[in-house]
């Protein structure tokens, strides 16, 4: 028999904050917790660098599957952007790594075409990996930030300089999560 409205109250009504979502319902996100949703994390990934190859500014994407288990995929692109937001006054690349929603796509300026999770694949990426480490090669400097659990871990640190320019996300399936963490 259907459960009578009465039953149904603006206490169980719940708002979770972040990446809480992401990791309390993940298969809504990437479409479930098996295998298929383990390689969807590839694919945000990657998509973020085709997506840079699409609009010219990329011509080059390299993919690794390590013996950790962990992903690493680099590209030449622009790097994502290391300056702070001017509104949430932190790095850039943070609220990219860490805001559903948050991203250059929305901006028809930035990215022409693209594909993915639009504004929600890379921080569903750091939400349901153990860790996630980003390098991104910019303006001279080589950059870099952690995560884990989809949580900073470290503060964006400058780690060098270069003239290259590009992104390398390497991140961990979180075993808590996922039915097998088998690339």
């Amino acid at each position: 028999m259907p459960t009578k409205s009465e039953d149904y109250k603006a206490d169980q009504i719940q708002v979770l904050e972040g990446l809480e979502a992401v990791r309390k319902r993940p298969a809504m996100y990437i479409g479930s917790t098996g295998e298929a949703g383990l390689h969807h994390l590839v694919y945000e990934v990657v998509d973020n660098s085709v997506d840079e190859a699409m609009n010219g500014h990329c011509d080059t994407i390299e993919i690794i599957l390590h013996s950790d288990g962990s992903c690493s995929v680099k590209d030449n692109g622009r790097g994502i952007p290391i300056d702070n937001h001017p509104q949430h006054k932190v790095p850039a690349v943070e609220i990219v790594m860490t805001k559903l929603h948050a991203g250059g796509k929305f901006d028809s300026d930035t990215y022409k075409v693209s594909g993915g999770l639009h504004g929600v694949g890379v921080s569903v990426v750091n939400a349901l990996s153990l860790w996630t480490k980003v390098e991104i090669h910019r303006g001279g400097g080589i950059y870099t930030q952690s995560y884990k659990r989809g949580n900073i871990d470290s503060k964006l640190k400058k780690i060098g300089s270069g003239e290259d320019s590009g992104t390398t996300v390497r991140f961990k399936p979180d075993k808590s999560i996922f039915e097998t963490i088998d690339l």
